[in-house]
């Protein structure tokens, strides 16, 4: 039986076995501070209420459903790429 890998799975293989991967050093302490991160990252402390159209919230959950996302969730997932940055408009 072949296994089937998706092109992100390619790319980590091949980054894999070009070595460029390094272990981390102090792993516990790594381990550590990344906890505190996705803690601070996904910590859910303030509300937000706006008002937008029916159409856009209709909207808004079609493509939460696609994505396998709470609808809320989606929403508060593109508003925090944005702030960040990482928000990437989808090529057709």
């Amino acid at each position: 039986m072949k296994t089937r890998l998706t092109k992100e799975e390619k790319e980590i293989l091949e980054s894999f076995e070009k070595g460029e991967w390094v272990p981390t050093k102090n792993l516990p302490r790594r381990k550590k501070e990344l906890m505190r991160y996705a803690r601070n990252t996904l910590k859910k402390d303030k509300r937000l209420n706006i008002r937008i159209s029916e159409r856009d919230l209709l909207e808004l959950q079609r493509m939460a459903v696609r994505e396998g996302l709470p609808y809320q969730t989606f929403v508060s997932s593109i508003l925090h790429k944005f702030v960040n940055g990482t928000l990437v408009e989808e090529k057709e």
